[in-house]
């Protein structure tokens, strides 16, 4: 089975990027994910069910141990694969 992942933590800061912010981005860019895209509102990964499962359990404990206050994500089966 493969995921998709969308998240944003808050607080928002627009004049200086979060630590849960940065953090964030570096959890799913050391993961073993397929796709990633991280923007300024929102940011998705893709990949497989294990590899998007252990991600999303390492970004809840980290950003929220940065300071994120609030963190959003909704995932999606995008289709069938390797776990």
């Amino acid at each position: 089975m493969r995921l998709k992942v969308e998240f944003t933590t808050e607080p928002f800061d627009l004049d200086e990027t979060p630590q849960h912010a940065l953090v964030a981005r570096e959890v799913v860019e050391a993961a073993e994910l397929d796709a990633v895209d991280v923007g300024p509102f929102g940011n998705t990964a893709e990949g497989g069910v294990d590899v998007v499962l252990t991600a999303v359990d390492a970004l809840l404990r980290k950003t929220l141990d940065a300071g994120a206050t609030r963190v959003s994500l909704q995932i999606n089966v995008i289709g069938e694969g390797d776990r």
